[in-house]
């Protein structure tokens, strides 16, 4: 009988301990710098970066013009304008890389898509479309840098 009653006890311990919800601890702060809106989400446009329509572009031009894309997404990183940007593997769709910009208006991304060299020259076409995620996406960049060894 003891202990049927202390596994009892220990059982509704037990529950009543693992029911209780974790305290999310919300950081006004930090949520008013990323422009949070009250779920911790915010407005991005997210582009999808396709093989463009110039085939005819010399491999030493095509280098150069891509040096020059590299540049440009260093470039807006830096200014808080790009929060993601990564090629993707090869593929059958003719999909090269994304961007995720932290702009709100299709307008504003236009206007950044149009400082890459290599879509200026045709080298990659950029399909925009506005996207709603988290507002800590913003934070990825500063991580990053911790874990690179080697940069870009």
């Amino acid at each position: 009988m003891k202990n049927s009653l202390f596994i009892l006890v220990f059982f509704l311990f037990a529950l009543i301990s693992f029911s209780q919800e974790t305290e999310v601890k919300f950081d006004e702060k930090l949520a008013k710098s990323l422009n949070a809106d009250e779920y911790g989400m915010k407005k991005y446009v997210f582009c999808l970066l396709k093989s463009g329509t110039n085939k005819t572009a010399s491999k030493e031009e095509s280098k150069k013009l891509f040096e020059g894309h590299m540049a440009n997404i260093n470039k807006l990183a830096k200014e808080g304008k790009l929060v993601v940007a990564g090629p993707f593997m090869k593929n059958d769709r003719n999909y090269r890389g994304i961007y995720v910009f932290n702009v709100e208006t299709i307008e504003e991304a236009k206007a950044l898509v149009e400082t890459d060299p290599a879509i200026k020259a045709n080298l990659l076409e950029a399909e925009l479309t506005p996207w709603y995620a988290t507002a800590a996406l913003q934070e990825t960049l500063k991580i990053h840098d911790k874990i690179a060894r080697t940069k870009m």
